[in-house]
């Protein structure tokens, strides 16, 4: 079996930039939003694999194309050795058995119309596993393991009848009631209250031990991140600027980027000072991104190579990686 889970290699997604006639007329060329813009990284089989960077930096766009939830402009993608972008139809609806996905907003990804235990069980019908009795026992016992309860009740719920806390949980056990191998959890706790994000990532902790699971955590809080993940990849404007053991990157990160991120994760002492990174500027556009390093227009140690020569990735120790001319 292999160590390796999940491998993307060379991934792009562009998006084509809707423009009306006598626009695309006048421009003769089409737009692209570059979300994904070659990135490689492998997710190990038991591993919990952060994927962190501020919002539009292509991290929701990278767990779907993983999921194959929406075609990649180009690239490779392989889930347990087999490559997902060859497989179709009934194969991949067996193959999507095994990857499911946790929702950033519980609320928006529920049917509003479907009661809670009908759409937590809705995947076994849909794999033909389990239906009418054996169907409900199934939910309500997966409810029951995520603290929905008491389950019975709120089997026959609708989403707006729960509170967010509940149907995070709902969504969790949605995810899990296929018995999964990889969960793809988009920040599974943004929406939750803050009293009990704590209780959702202790859950999921037990969850992945239990279930013997494999995360990809996307997030755009290194906080939440410290406390759930084994590794990590730091990303920006659609590429991955730093990745490496996560006790190695938190410590010695290599990346300006990744320095800044850090130096606004709050500090558990109240005494204690810390100076806040701000990068000047603001986000540029993915339409038309930088050349050379991406960061390079906001970043304090930019040098006269940062704005030609696109830098490469480049090991330092145990692992850890970063893109960055700096540390050539």
């Amino acid at each position: 079996m292999s160590e390796k889970l999940v491998e993307v290699h060379d991934l792009f997604k562009w998006f084509p930039v809707q423009k009306s006639f006598l626009e695309t007329l006048l421009a003769r060329k089409l737009d692209y939003i570059r979300a994904v813009d070659g990135i490689d990284f492998e997710v190990r089989r038991g591993e919990v694999f952060g994927l962190a960077g501020e919002s539009g930096s292509g991290k929701t766009t990278t767990g779907r194309l993983i999921l194959r939830l929406i075609e990649p402009t180009r690239g490779g993608i392989f889930f347990d050795g087999r490559n997902v972008l060859t497989v179709n139809g009934e194969e991949m609806r067996r193959l999507r058995q095994r990857m499911q996905l946790i929702f950033q907003d519980p609320y928006a990804s529920l049917n509003p119309r479907m009661k809670i235990g009908t759409a937590i069980g809705h995947g076994l019908e849909i794999h033909g596993i389990a239906k009418g009795q054996r169907e409900r026992d199934l939910v309500i016992q997966m409810m029951e393991r995520v603290g929905l309860t008491p389950a019975a009740t709120l089997y026959e719920k609708y989403p707006h009848q729960l509170s967010g806390g509940q149907r995070q949980r709902a969504v969790i056990a949605r995810a899990l009631i296929l018995h999964p191998d990889l969960i793809v959890a988009d920040e599974p706790i943004a929406m939750a209250d803050v009293s009990v994000r704590a209780l959702i990532l202790h859950l999921m902790m037990e969850l992945k031990e239990e279930f013997d699971l494999t995360y990809l955590f996307i997030t755009h809080d290194l906080a939440t991140a410290k406390y759930i993940c084994d590794r990590i990849a730091i990303m920006y404007l659609g590429k991955i600027v730093e990745s490496g053991p996560l006790r190695e990157v938190y410590s010695h990160p290599q990346h300006p980027y990744t320095e800044a991120l850090l130096s606004a994760v709050p500090v558990p002492n109240p005494r204690a000072r810390r100076e806040h990174i701000i990068p000047k500027g603001e986000i540029p556009s993915p339409i038309n991104p930088p050349s050379g390093c991406r960061f390079h227009p906001r970043c304090p140690y930019a040098m006269e190579i940062c704005s030609k020569d696109e830098p490469r990735f480049a090991g330092t120790k145990d692992g850890h990686l970063v893109a960055c001319h700096l540390r050539r």
